[in-house]
């Protein structure tokens, strides 16, 4: 038996003797919306006979009278009145088809009205109604401000698994008015489940008369119960994309990005406060007008890469950027170590300290595989320095993981491999996605080499994700890379273990999101909707983990091409894509207000300079300042990193291809232009045709597309403005692009 609160206990007393309004059938199931005292249910029967209660309407210590209830069919809404609130329910069925219904909750207080507790909603139920003799799994559940999510499978009864989610954009009201957070309110310990209520202070209450929506959720239940991790994430993956489609989705606009880059890029080259001079020669500082911290080497390589990217794609030339960058970084090579190392080695004397990996010798385990990865880059690309540092280190890179037996702890000493931080938390095990990452890199060195044994290192550290669940995410940049190499390596093995692996890296990644808009506080200032936060609890979303996610994204969906990818999978990471290029413009400092930015004395690295496009390490929760980790030099390589994967450049014509869709395929013939677009044709995204600079006028141009109903069709316009030409179509489309020659 598990213990319950006295809410619980009451509630469930009353729900035996309540009133039943009305029965809705979704598909073998039935839900029956009951009235107890101070509660409405939506009680939810199985075929199977199991059951749970859904609390929709809850006024304490108060008795709700039943005004209305109107609605045929599915549809229903249910008015109440007691002496504390009106109280408003509807309940509807979003799709006929699936086992899934919403319901809504607004409240209208009679008062000024305090909410110091509230009890959450979801009541698992046994034969006889109790609570207390139930038992079941928490597979996911919100962590701070990420989605307001909840998905559970019952052990007893053996009933089925339930995807609960609440669309917390839906509060922003409430928390505006109460100054409170939409962070931690869903989840819970089995047996009490769902949503609260954030609690509110003296001095802000509910306003009298003022209507609140205080609950927006939308539940899909299911027979299945899932067997091990790979089928809880793929079953996860599926829920959440059924969930998704029936989501509000935030409007998108068109960033310019080609702009922004060229703002970032003259900030990087001519900004003081983005260099220093150490040891010879001009090195990247992390932060803006940082001097304290000796320089890095995976900042030099975060903006290196991705100018040379923007390079190769705009056929510009920023040799100066680019020598000066490329010519430090054997710099960081130790001769004694026989490895390239985080710290500038003439300078890790000046480290102060002030964190763990602020100390010589002291190694950070994802770290030392991300500067390796990027030089394997390079040197697929040719270059022979980056190939000649990069051997020069592998062999230290797989002693270390020979030596943790690829269980890598958090930190340790470089010169002894002992141990400093065994655990990111008690009992929690060390960074547990690290053998994705060194799987990764091994693939790279095996690509690069040809040499079987990188291969074979790769394949011994990628089974050790086997077992993991949810907790093989530690730092989502990572965990996206692994998704990655886990796929290559389903496609070179035919190994189910390593494809259910690059599932469950994506199901980790979409666990950790935020959907839904923080319209309150500073966050009415720049979109919150899809953000990804770079750790499991980190309380703020981070500009260069972002970046890297949406390259680690676009690396699996290359790897994913030909083969027949769940359609979740591909819904929701095409929607992924779309609203990372619209939402991280806004790190950017002259985006925001400069109220919402951290004050000099909030900043714990560096200072803001708001003028500068350069991009903020954190944006925050609505009610915290951002930027108060600092301005990240190393962030710059955002708009480089966006720019060559989302934009086509046709010079010939004399203009751009944008696309918020990732895209395959591209083939130029004439003056026609064909590619794929990805993602699900239930969803639509924006292209755009954007004149060059130069260009006079844009030639006459035709879209076409062909979709699932393999028909080809003409699109018009949504907009034409001079050099601007916008278009709004379905996912996993073939795309035709023709213009008129001059």
């Amino acid at each position: 038996m598990e213990p319950i609160s006295a809410w619980t206990a009451t509630s469930q007393y009353r729900l035996e003797s309540g009133k039943e309004l009305k029965e809705i059938t979704l598909n073998d199931y039935t839900l029956k919306i009951i009235v107890s005292e101070f509660c409405l249910w939506i009680v939810v029967a199985w075929p199977s006979g199991g059951r749970i209660a859904f609390r929709a309407a809850f006024a304490a210590n108060d008795n709700l009278e039943v005004q209305n209830v109107a609605g045929s069919g599915s549809d229903v809404l249910v008015e109440l009145k007691g002496m504390t609130a009106s109280i408003t329910v509807a309940i509807s069925i979003p799709d006929k088809e699936k086992p899934l219904f919403r319901y809504t909750t607004t409240i209208t207080p009679a008062f000024d009205m305090l909410i110091p507790y509230w009890p959450r909603d979801i009541m698992p139920l046994s034969g006889n109604l109790r609570t207390e003799t139930t038992d079941g799994t928490v597979h996911a559940s919100q962590v701070g401000t990420r989605s307001g999510q909840l998905f559970f499978s019952f052990k007893k009864p053996k009933t089925g698994s339930v995807f609960y989610f609440q669309d917390l954009s839906s509060l922003a009201k409430y928390c505006e008015d109460t100054q409170t957070s939409s962070g931690d309110l869903v989840g819970g310990v089995w047996p009490e489940l769902g949503m609260k209520l954030p609690a509110t202070s003296v001095n802000k209450p509910l306003k009298k008369n003022e209507e609140y929506m205080i609950s927006n959720a939308y539940v899909l239940v299911g027979q299945d119960i899932p067997g091990d991790n790979y089928q809880m994430s793929q079953q996860y993956l599926n829920a959440l994309s059924e969930v998704y489609i029936h989501l509000p989705h935030p409007e998108t606009k068109y960033h310019d990005w080609p702009d922004i880059l060229q703002k970032s890029l003259d900030g990087l080259e001519n900004h003081k406060g983005c260099w220093q001079f150490a040891d010879g020669r001009s090195y990247l500082n992390a932060y803006v007008s940082d001097y304290k911290t000796p320089p890095e080497i995976m900042v030099q390589l975060a903006v290196l890469l991705p100018l040379l990217d923007y390079d190769r794609w705009s056929s510009e030339n920023h040799t100066g950027v680019i020598e000066t960058l490329h010519g430090g970084l054997e710099n960081f090579y130790d001769e004694q170590l026989q490895t390239m190392v985080r710290w500038l080695p003439a300078m890790e004397k000046n480290l102060d300290w002030s964190e763990e990996q602020k100390k010589p010798d002291i190694m950070d385990a994802w770290y030392l595989h991300h500067p390796l990865f990027n030089l394997s880059r390079l040197a697929l690309d040719g270059d022979k320095k980056a190939e000649e540092l990069l051997l020069k280190s592998i062999d230290y890179a797989i002693k270390v993981a020979h030596h943790f037996d690829y269980k890598w702890p958090v930190f340790y000493k470089m010169s002894t491999l002992e141990v400093v931080k065994a655990e990111t938390q008690e009992g929690k095990g060390g960074e547990k996605d690290v053998p994705g990452s060194y799987a990764h890199l091994m693939l790279q060195v095996w690509q690069l080499t040809g040499k079987q044994k990188y291969f074979e290192e790769a394949l011994q550290a990628a089974r050790q994700l086997d077992g993991l669940g949810f907790d093989i995410f530690y730092q989502a940049n990572n965990t996206a890379f692994s998704a990655g190499a886990l796929l290559r390596l389903y496609k070179e093995t035919k190994e189910e273990l390593f494809l259910n692996l690059s599932y469950l890296c994506i199901a980790s990644i979409l666990k950790n999101v935020q959907l839904w808009e923080c319209s309150y506080g500073n966050a009415k200032h720049y979109p919150t909707f899809f953000a990804i936060y770079p750790l499991k609890d980190a309380p703020y979303t981070a500009a260069y983990e972002e970046q890297e996610v949406y390259a680690g994204i676009m690396t699996f969906l290359k790897e994913a091409e030909g083969m027949d990818i769940l359609p979740s999978v591909k819904l929701l990471l095409a929607e992924l894509v779309k609203y990372v290029i619209n939402r991280v413009s806004y790190y950017y400092p002259p985006r925001l207000p400069k109220e919402v930015l951290a004050s000099e004395k909030e900043v714990k690295t560096g200072e803001i300079d708001p003028n500068l496009w350069i991009a903020l390490e954190d944006l925050q929760d609505g009610w915290n300042a951002s930027g108060q980790v600092g301005q990240e030099v190393y962030g710059a390589g955002i708009a480089f990193g966006i720019v060559p994967r989302q934009f086509h450049k046709v010079k010939a014509a004399g203009f751009l291809i944008f696309t918020e869709y990732p895209t395959a395929d591209f083939k130029a013939r004439g003056a026609k232009i064909s590619f794929i677009a990805k993602g699900d044709p239930r969803l639509r995204f924006r292209i755009a045709i954007v004149k060059l600079e130069g260009t006079k006028t844009l030639p006459g141009i035709a879209l076409k597309v062909k979709g699932s109903s393999r028909s080809l069709i003409i699109i018009d316009p949504e907009k034409s403005t001079g050099g601007y030409i916008e278009y709004i179509i379905q996912g996993d489309a073939a795309v035709t692009i023709q213009w008129k020659k001059d």
